[in-house]
């Protein structure tokens, strides 16, 4: 799904000096992991991760020069995704069931949104006011982003794998070592 999504928003994932793409990827990557486990049984722990992250994702996209109504639209693709994923699986259930699990996952994307869009809108206020002279200023680089994104992942490994019994191995290919 993740290389659907990453398929649909296209050239939008372009690399800019703050955030490159093997981060868009792998932020993608961890906003579908965590959504899974939003929809299991570990969702009252996830919740506030979940909120974590797409709080970094709203800002993940101000560094890569998109527009609010953007930020908007590619987390709208995820519903899409999910929606055209995850609808046999929904049809095979009661009809009771299956409308209760729709109406989970359209109010976790609109939770996702709204943190996202919030998000978005605190980095470009930063952007508006004056910066301090401190050097303890953060700085948003690729980098930054890779760190934040590998503590989030590590976050979410801890929750499921402490909560549930396992300790999943991390997918190596789309996340660096912290």
């Amino acid at each position: 799904m993740a290389s659907r999504w990453i398929e649909w928003i296209g050239d939008r994932i372009a690399r800019t000096p703050s955030a490159s793409v093997e981060a868009t990827h792998a932020e993608f990557h961890l906003i579908l992991d965590t959504f899974a486990a939003l929809i299991g049984p570990l969702r009252r722990e996830v919740r506030p991760l979940w909120n974590r992250i797409t709080l970094g994702y709203g800002k993940h996209a101000a560094t890569r020069g998109l527009a609010a109504g953007e930020v908007v639209e590619e987390m709208q693709y995820l519903r899409e995704l999910l929606i055209r994923y995850l609808a046999p699986a929904i049809a095979s259930l009661r009809p009771r069931q299956g409308m209760a699990l729709f109406l989970r996952l359209n109010r976790l994307v609109d939770r996702g949104v709204a943190m996202a869009v919030v998000g978005y809108t605190d980095a470009m206020v930063a952007t508006l006011l004056p910066k301090p002279d401190d050097d303890d200023a953060e700085v948003v680089d690729a980098d930054s982003i890779q760190q934040h994104l590998a503590a989030l992942r590590i976050d979410l490994d801890h929750i499921v794998g402490l909560l549930s019994g396992y300790r999943p191995a991390p997918c190596r290919a789309h996340w660096p070592a912290p």
